[in-house]
């Protein structure tokens, strides 16, 4: 299975989470990092670049911290750009099968994603709108991985979370039936 990790944060260096969890994976087999910010400081996104890159891959995870009940906004602007209309829907649903997921930090707890806590929302509430344009453009949606950053005090937290983000990269996930329409 080839793996396109596409990584979104405007502050990396600045992010104990992100910056440990791309350390992890850069390298891997069968794993291509490929992160926005530094690929397009200028935000001009080369967009059948990034339509051949998912192409080329079966699976598809976009790491990046929850910004807002949303995506930092390079990732916004890319969704905007390279899912366009006749390509990714309405026409040639060019990633159909394809899988996706995402990896999202909070610098929140998990407690705080509750219905009785501080968001009143889940983190997986939260993201609704990535599962929805997952099943507009017929991609399957893999189980989001996410990192807490009450839970990542030590250093042995973090190697522990960077070993299960691979193996979460990795993993193979059944899925029972097309609900396509």
């Amino acid at each position: 299975m080839r793996i396109l990790v596409i990584v979104v944060h405007p502050t990396m260096e600045e992010s104990a989470i992100n910056k440990r969890l791309k350390k992890a994976i850069v390298g891997k087999s069968n794993i291509l990092v490929h992160d926005l910010y530094d690929t397009y400081p200028d935000e001009n996104i080369d967009i059948k670049r990034e339509q051949q890159l998912l192409e080329g891959h079966d699976r598809v995870v976009f790491q990046f911290p929850n910004y807002w009940y949303s995506y930092p906004p390079l990732l916004k602007k890319w969704f905007d750009l390279v899912l366009e209309r006749g390509w990714a829907f309405r026409g040639k649903h060019a990633l159909q099968g394809k899988e996706f997921g995402i990896a999202v930090s909070s610098g929140f707890t998990r407690e705080d994603y509750r219905f009785d806590g501080l968001h009143r929302h889940t983190i997986e509430q939260v993201m609704a709108s990535f599962f929805a344009t997952c099943n507009f453009i017929r991609v399957k949606s893999i189980p989001m991985f996410t990192t807490f950053e009450d839970e990542l005090e030590t250093e042995e937290d973090l190697e522990r979370m960077s070993q299960q983000y691979l193996a979460y990269l990795r993993k193979r996930y059944s899925f029972h039936r097309n609900t396509y329409k």
